[in-house]
């Protein structure tokens, strides 16, 4: 890796790290790039999920006021993210690497969908607040458990937009503030990130330059995305990640 190609990867870790505490979708900013300095697919997105926790941490630690309160809530659902993580991540190591060439396109294309949908759920979202004053089940209950570790097995296996998948889920069957979900998203996606990278220092392959690159620029995203990002234009950040994602599964197709 060149120097130019390092301080590509570095520069992606810490977009991704800002925009995974924002929202959720990082991995579309990290995998082209990992791609492009010449990672096979598999051994960079191993690589991904290895330097993206640590951004997951500090974007967690960035909303820690707005965890206060929601212990229960985190261990009910950070259990199952938990499940859905390390099934993801053995997925992904089971499967033929023939079959991750076919479904990554396929998985980004679904997260650029979900990447343009999200101020429709969004305004979905306070309607349906709007409508119903009831607090209902304070933790979503065994729906959203089960769709928890469902979003935990795709992220887990890859990844991109799992914390938009989360923000819907939690913002439709759970009755509270979108602050404090989008600070359980942060939890979540840290639990996932860190069960799968665990899993794969034991049993996968991985570039350790990659992964030191993008943990050193997450972790600053993180804190960067946790203070200051939300004053970031929604759409402009929307057309970046689409932008990215479309050259992603061009490369994936091309290859």
């Amino acid at each position: 890796m060149t120097v130019w190609e390092a301080m590509a990867v570095c520069a992606a870790g810490i977009a991704a790290g800002g925009i995974n505490t924002i929202v959720g979708s990082g991995t579309l900013i990290t995998f082209p790039v990992l791609l492009a300095v010449g990672l096979p697919p598999v051994t960079a997105n191993v690589s991904n999920s290895l330097g993206l926790v640590p951004g997951s941490v500090s974007g967690a630690i960035g909303y820690r006021r707005e965890l206060r309160g929601q212990r229960d809530r985190v261990l009910r659902l950070g259990a199952a993210a938990l499940v859905g993580g390390l099934t993801g991540a053995v997925l992904l190591l089971t499967l033929p690497s023939s079959a991750f060439d076919m479904i990554v396109p396929v998985l980004i294309a679904l997260a650029l969908v979900l990447v343009v949908l999200q101020p429709r759920l969004a305004a979905a979202v306070r309607r349906r607040r709007e409508r119903d004053e009831r607090s209902g089940h304070p933790h979503g209950g065994a729906p959203l458990q089960g769709g928890i570790a469902l979003a935990g097995a795709y992220g887990g296996y890859f990844g991109a937009a799992q914390g938009v998948v989360y923000l819907a889920l939690m913002g439709l069957l759970i009755h509270d503030d979108l602050q404090r979900i989008n600070a359980v998203k942060n939890v979540l996606g840290a639990v996932v990130n860190g069960t799968a990278a665990v899993f794969f220092l034991f049993v996968a392959d991985f570039d350790w330059t990659a992964v030191l690159l993008i943990a050193c620029g997450s972790a600053a995203g993180g804190q960067i995305g946790a203070r200051i990002g939300r004053r970031l234009s929604p759409s402009v950040l929307r057309g970046v990640i689409v932008a990215v994602g479309l050259v992603a599964i061009a490369q994936l197709l091309l290859r």
